[in-house]
């Protein structure tokens, strides 16, 4: 995803991969180009709560017989100092993200593939922290609509050091509008490792955001994590961040998202940037 940026212009109302790899100090990696992409976003910007991805989906999908590259970046300069489960990720000083990669099956259909979401650690090791697949229905020409819709599926394969469980499930419902220059996107999110519905997590996310021309947007948007369905944890136990976001389309095949987080919880990291870049084929 990641495709704010072409909204504003057309706004209107079995395998088992082996990813426990050893860590890979940032000095010993060969100079290619994939290495130099992974530490100028580590260096640029842009973790919530251990993510690959903040974003709020849109509805917009790639054109049908296209794709798309969008690299994620989310770096945490102040954050938890303790990882969520023994042997895990520490957010403090580490960045996350994911190369991911689109296809437009047709012009309601999109499916996509994360490879690899990765870790820099704040010691400087680059880790390989899984894949992930996912199918993205929307209602067509999302943009021109005034209200739209649409539900995203993603299934993850996890390392240990990302997740407790290997597998995961995501389901993303999207409801949205716009209204004039102005969007207002929700995405109530179930997260579920395969445990039971009781046990899956409700983690929306919103989305308010002002065209203010063909290449800029402004916008706030809100992630939280409120607990399992079951009973919600409490606040101080919750994940809750508010981000100031800004995106450009910088022509028809580029866009850039830059946003800047604070966490209002224990259970929240304080500081986290993110970027995401998207090219267009």
């Amino acid at each position: 995803m990641g495709r704010e940026g072409k909204l504003i212009q057309n706004a209107t109302p079995g395998f088992q991969p082996d990813l426990a790899i050893p860590a890979v100090r940032i000095s010993m990696l060969p100079k290619t180009k994939f290495a130099s992409m992974i530490a100028t976003l580590m260096l640029s910007a842009a973790a919530f709560a251990q993510t690959d991805e903040i974003e709020v989906y849109d509805a917009a999908i790639v054109e049908q017989g296209k794709v798309e590259l969008t690299i994620h970046g989310n770096y945490t300069p102040i954050g938890r100092e303790a990882a969520d489960f023994e042997g895990g990720v520490v957010p403090n000083h580490a960045t996350n993200g994911a190369f991911e990669y689109a296809y437009g099956v047709a012009d309601f259909w999109e499916l996509g593939l994360y490879l690899p979401v990765y870790t820099i650690t704040n010691s400087g090791d680059v880790q390989l922290d899984g894949a992930k697949l996912r199918s993205l229905w929307v209602l067509p020409n999302a943009r021109q609509q005034q209200f739209f819709y649409g539900v995203n599926v993603e299934l993850s394969d996890n390392s240990p050091r990302w997740e407790q469980s290997r597998w995961a499930l995501e389901i993303r419902p999207i409801i949205g509008w716009h209204a004039g220059p102005w969007d207002l996107i929700l995405n109530p999110i179930l997260d579920s490792n395969f445990d039971g519905l009781g046990h899956a997590h409700f983690a929306p996310a919103e989305r308010v955001a002002y065209n203010a021309s063909n290449r800029w947007s402004f916008a706030l948007e809100e992630y939280g994590d409120l607990g399992p369905l079951r009973r919600f944890n409490d606040w101080s136990e919750q994940s809750q961040t508010l981000f100031a976001v800004a995106d450009l389309t910088v022509n028809m095949t580029n866009s850039l998202e830059f946003g800047l987080g604070h966490g209002f919880t224990a259970d929240s990291d304080r500081l986290v940037l993110k970027l995401i870049w998207n090219h267009e084929f």
